[in-house]
Formats: C-alpha cells, structure tokens, sequence
C-alpha cells in the first residue's frame, strides 16, 4: 500500500513538473506523451530560439491560450524548443519554423498541421472547429451578439427548419471551413434583431460593409465561394500575421498597391484602390504592402522596384507558373485600376518580364554574366552547349555555390564550345524558363532543338565536370521532372512568392 501511494505521489510530482510560461505549456521529450494523456487536444508549436517568425507569433499564441484558459476550455496550446529537442523534432518531421501541429484526442500518430492564420482569434477558432461541431446553435439574441463580437468573422444561418435541405448543405460548408464559426438559429427574436425576414445566411465582419448577405442557390460549393469572397477585407495589408490568409487562400490573382504608409496621399490612393477592389470581389485579391517597411524591401526586389520608385501597381498569378504585370499607367486611380484588371481577367495583358541592360564586360570573366536582353542569344546559340546558374543575390545557397561556380567558369574558359554563365533572376526573367527556386542549374546543350536540361546532381566540382563531359546526361533531367534530391537541397531558398515574407539571409526559417 505505501509502495502504491509513493507511486502516485511520483506520478502527481511528476505531472505537476510540465511547467507553463505565460498559459501555454513547455513541452519536451520527458513530458509530451504525459501531456497528451493529461491534455488530449494539444495545440504544439515547434520553435527556434533564434526564429524571428517564432517571435512574431509568440505574443499572439500566448493570448490564443489565454482566451481558452479563461473560457475553461479542454484545448491546451504547448510549444517544444526544437533545436533542444531534438528527437521530438524529427519524430514528427520538423523542417521549418515555426511548425505547428495539432494534436487530438491524444493521437500522437497522425497529427493534423495547423492551416490558419497566426493571430489568436485565428488559431482558437481553428481549434474550436477541429474539436467541437461545426455548427454552433443559437436560442438567444445574446449568444449571436457575442459570437459577432467576439469574432472578426462570423457566419449565422436563419433557418426555420434545422434539418432542411438548405440547412444541411449550410452545415456541410461550416465542416469545410476551419478558420470561420458558423451558427445557426431558428428564434424569431434573432431573425427580428438582424432584421432578416426569410431563410438565409449572412456574414458579419468588422470592416468595410459590415455584413454580406448570401444571394443565390443554397449549396455547399456556393456558401464556401460566397464566404471565402467575403471574409477578407477589399484591401488587405501584407503582414507576418496576415500572409497566410493571403497565401493559403483559393484567390490565387493578387493585385499589389506599393505605397508608404508615411506619404501625404497615402489615404486617398487607399480609397482609390479600394474603390477598385469592389468589382473584382472573389477574382483578384487586392494588397498594399508598406513601401516603408524593411521587411517588405525583398518584396520590391521581386517585382524590380525600389523604395523611390512607389508609389506602384503590380499584379501576380500564383498559378503553377509564377506571371506578373505591370500597368502601363502609373496613376492609382480607381478607374485606371478598374481598367488594368479588366484588360488582366479578360486574357489580354502580356507578362512583365524584369531586364538589367548588359553589362559591358558581361563576357570579360570566366562566367559570363546574362541578363535577359541577352539570355536568348547566348543560351540558345546552337553551336555552343551552355551551363547557366540562376540565382538571388541574397540566397545563402548561392553564396556557398559561387567559388565552386568559379572554378567551374576558370576550367573551361578557353573551351570553344561550352560557356559557364550565372544571372540574377531576381531583377531578370526569361518566358521560356521558369525559376522557382535559387540556385537553379540549368543546361542548354548545342543544336537547333532548344532543348533544357535541369541539373539535379551533387553541387561540387567534379559533378559539374562530370555533366558537362557526359553531355548533360550524368546528373540531368529534362526540364520540368521533378527530383527529390533537389528539394531537399533547396529547402530554404525562396520556393515562391509567399517565401518572401520570411526573414534571414537565405529566404524562410528552416531546418
């Protein structure tokens, strides 16, 4: 009996060791299958000290698991410094920070990725979807105010009969969305204060118009179309908090205003741009980034632009391949934005494709340096075989590659038939080739046929030599195959245009 109650001692002692730090919980390997037994839904951040992604989030997932606490919630948020736990990490196959995983139920096998955005409303909406019903009921006048109070977006259904076919296909749209609460009411003093006469469902947000009401077939597919053209404000400003709203949504056209917050007319192009943004609701996604802002300065770098050239207008498809264009006109009007988008939805804008003039001495060192007025000429000259890194200026990786890239260029600078050449595709694009992530490697072998093909070989020396003498064949693909191998080499260069967003020398925070 002593032996027993020693026992469940050690076992209190030991539960009451997983410590807190402002409401959420300090997970390591010696407490995490414990806390899942005292904790079954787990929110779990896996974090780097030195992150500065994980900084950002840190105050906003504090107060997400403030709010549940304060509600007397079950969900519990916990976080594993993984560059201290370093089995957990990889356990659960960690590759970038910050990683967050939800844990339900105490299922430690199959947890689901977070997929919101990173701000606490985000994170305890998300949370109360995955764990409770995806419809909330609502009897009382009170309980629809809170919801919309307490909510930047909320979503009620009026329905007189909760088991209709309207009803049901409403229910069915709220189990596909996790970052919105939907509710549903029947009470006549709800309809009466919303002033809602008739079955249907409306949205309410916290900025500009203030509620929508949905306007067509009740179906699954048009509900979800209906709140995801809704639940983002017409202009939405490009933060840490707001890029994967921005990014992870179904819109995948952005048009991009590049304004500094700072500027005399900053609020009337706001109202212009906005005044835009009205007619392609659910088309284009309209954003303003700070011009101002360090952190958005790479932003500008990817559309060639410079803090003294904004105010500016860009327009992107995030589409498979990566297009932007630019207006012809630099006014920010509404109506000179209305017509540029117009010309986009309409199939009849060309891509902007970004050239540096050449250089002088572009063919004076070992590696001949390209840029896009001169990219066709050289690599496609059908008598020499072309060997082209594509690279960014700031990508570690490139940084690393350079001297090699050099020896490279020295070996077989009085070649007569095979040219080593580098270019900066951050400031220079190519229709005819696609760069989607840095270093790119690329071969452009002698003949008439235009042929490309990707290096996907070891990043040294005597594997580019090999390439090269094997004619492109030990080492290479054609164009457009995928390679496991260099994806995995890629891992923290800038993959597309939300990588961005991230911070450090070498693109986003990753293992």
């Amino acid at each position: 009996m002593l032996k027993f109650l020693m026992l469940c001692t050690l076992a209190v002692a030991s539960r009451a060791e997983i410590a807190e730090e402002e409401d959420v919980l300090v997970l390591k390997k010696s407490n995490f299958d414990e806390a899942l037994q005292a904790h079954p839904n787990i929110l779990v951040e896996f974090y780097a000290p030195w992150c500065g992604h994980c900084k950002a989030l840190a105050p906003e997932y504090a107060k997400a698991a403030g709010m549940l606490k304060a509600e007397g919630s079950q969900i519990r948020l916990g976080k594993v410094d993984a560059t201290e736990e370093t089995e957990l990490a990889q356990e659960f196959g960690v590759r970038g920070y910050p990683t967050i995983k939800f844990f339900k139920g105490g299922d430690k096998e199959s947890p689901k990725e977070y997929s919101a955005g990173r701000q606490a409303d985000d994170m305890v909406n998300w949370l109360k979807k995955r764990t409770g019903p995806a419809v909330t009921s609502l009897t009382e006048v009170t309980d629809a105010e809170s919801l919309i109070a307490d909510n930047e977006v909320a979503v009620i259904g009026f329905f007189k009969d909760a088991n209709s076919d309207d009803a049901k296909a409403y229910e069915k749209a709220a189990e596909a969305m996790d970052d919105v609460p939907f509710a549903i009411t029947s009470s006549d003093a709800v309809y009466s204060k919303f002033e809602v006469s008739k079955d249907g469902v409306v949205l309410f947000k916290k900025f500009d118009e203030g509620r929508n009401t949905f306007d067509g077939e009740l179906t699954k597919d048009g509900l979800l179309a209906f709140v995801k053209a809704n639940q983002l404000p017409l202009v939405i400003e490009f933060t840490e908090q707001t890029a994967p709203k921005i990014f992870g949504g179904d819109i995948k056209s952005h048009i991009l205003m590049f304004l500094p917050k700072a500027a005399s007319d900053f609020q009337e192009k706001m109202e212009q741009f906005k005044k835009a943004a009205a007619g392609f609701k659910g088309q284009i996604l309209f954003i303003f980034i700070d011009s101002d802002v360090d952190d958005n300065q790479r932003i500008l770098e990817f559309f060639g632009l410079k803090k003294e050239e904004c105010p500016a207008i860009r327009l992107i498809t995030l589409e498979d391949e990566m297009t932007k264009y630019k207006p012809e006109s630099k006014d920010i009007t509404a109506e000179s934005i209305v017509a540029f988008c117009t010309q986009f939805v309409e199939g009849k804008l060309k891509p902007h494709l970004m050239s540096q003039d050449i250089p002088e001495d572009w063919d004076k060192n070992p590696v001949k340096v390209l840029v896009g007025k001169n990219f066709e000429e050289v690599a496609f000259d059908p008598k020499k075989n072309v060997f082209i890194e594509f690279y960014a200026p700031w990508c570690g990786h490139c940084k690393q590659l350079a001297p090699i890239w050099d020896k490279l260029g020295e070996k077989y600078k009085d070649s007569s038939d095979i040219v080593v050449a580098k270019m900066d595709s951050t400031a220079n694009e190519i229709e005819s080739v696609k760069v989607h992530s840095f270093p790119t490697l690329k071969f452009f072998p002698a003949g008439e046929e235009r042929q490309v093909i990707d290096y996907n070989g070891e990043r040294t020396l005597e594997g580019f030599t090999k390439f090269l003498e094997s004619g492109g064949k030990e080492g290479g693909a054609p164009a457009g195959d995928d390679d496991d191998d260099v994806e995995s080499q890629d891992l923290d260069d800038a993959d597309d245009l939300s990588d961005l967003e991230d911070g450090g020398e070498d693109g986003h925070d990753e293992l």
